[in-house]
């Protein structure tokens, strides 16, 4: 056997196209497949730093929250489906507020075939910017959702100044 026989890009180069012969190729379909395989570990380093396994798991950043802020209270709200709340642990302290638990699957590891669903402990930490009265926070689980009231201390609310914007229009008559 002539070893050119055995190189597929070396014989009839012309003939073949180059697109068949790339994807008849075992070594561009290891290629491809380990790119593949680096994109979906290091997708998860452009997630929340607060995810399970610290942002470095599939679901990085979950649960999603939304936090509002109004004159007297910053309110965060954190979907929690398939949860209820004695699953979830809510704390406060250091001007941290901390949601953690654990979602447990419904169906044993066995009978499962495939899922996408996210299952087993997690814990977000979401840094406060406001001074808030600690002893009146409140904490309600409706629908999945889990909503945490706390009321900005007096000191918060006096320490924000308005401050005017103005047009820019420097040649006013």
């Amino acid at each position: 056997m002539n070893m050119r026989d055995l190189i597929p890009w070396g014989r009839n180069s012309q003939t073949t196209p180059s697109r068949y012969r790339e994807e008849g190729d075992p070594f561009m379909t290891l290629h491809r497949e380990m790119n593949r395989l680096f994109d979906d570990v290091f997708r998860a380093f452009d997630t929340a730093p607060f995810g399970p396994l610290g942002g470095m798991g599939r679901m990085g950043g979950w649960p999603h929250v939304e936090v509002v802020e109004t004159d007297k209270d910053i309110r965060v709200s954190a979907e929690l489906p398939g949860m209820d709340e004695n699953d979830v642990e809510v704390l406060m302290g250091d001007g941290v507020l901390t949601i953690r638990g654990e979602k447990k699957s419904e169906v044993e590891d066995k009978d499962r075939a495939f899922s996408e669903r996210y299952y087993g402990r997690f814990e977000r930490r979401i840094p406060l910017a406001w001074d808030v009265e600690d002893d009146k926070v409140d904490a309600s689980f409706r629908n999945g959702v889990l909503t945490v009231t706390m009321p900005k201390s007096a000191q918060s609310r006096a320490s924000v100044k308005r401050i005017a914007v103005n047009s820019g229009d420097t040649t006013k008559h």
